[in-house]
């Protein structure tokens, strides 16, 4: 991933940032730097927290990287996979109905998602869903699109 321009976020900024993701995800980012980074042939943006890429902008959307949801572990939208789907969903596949133990009831259709495993919590990916958190559990079907996975470029990328 190329790096076009990078930049201090200010204040307000900031607050509206933060202010987002805690709306969505119950959870506060905080951070002494935050730097946007606009990349070359991608659909978002990233923001550097303290020099770690823990959010990017999708849609005009600020949400958790997975590494930004393994530092600052959401309390809404996450949905669970069981240890069967963790290999699947670390490559980059969608999340499939049979693999979900678990999902929030607050999701909606549409909304992002963090993706992570049943045994230690750990993000795996970040999606989008197809179906509300309560419509997820069952036994077959495509319910969430995986938008950005563990070792992915975004994953990877450093400054």
């Amino acid at each position: 991933m190329e790096v076009k321009s990078r930049h201090h976020l200010r204040s307000d900024e900031i607050g509206e940032l933060t202010a987002t993701i805690e709306d969505a995800l119950g959870v506060e980012v905080d951070g002494d730097a935050f730097e946007r980074v606009d990349l070359v042939g991608t659909e978002f943006d990233l923001v550097l927290v303290d020099g770690e890429p823990a959010v990017f902008v999708v849609d005009d959307e600020p949400f958790l990287t997975v590494r930004g949801a393994n530092a600052y572990p959401p309390e809404r939208r996450v949905v669970t996979v069981d240890a069967g789907a963790v290999q699947f969903v670390s490559d980059g596949a969608d999340v499939m109905r049979p693999g979900i133990v678990d999902a929030d009831d607050a999701i909606a259709a549409g909304d992002l998602v963090v993706i992570a495993e049943e045994t230690h919590g750990k993000a795996l990916a970040v999606g989008r869903a197809f179906e509300s958190g309560a419509d997820m559990v069952g036994d077959s079907g495509k319910v969430v699109e995986s938008v950005h996975h563990v070792g992915d470029d975004l994953y990877e990328f450093s400054v």
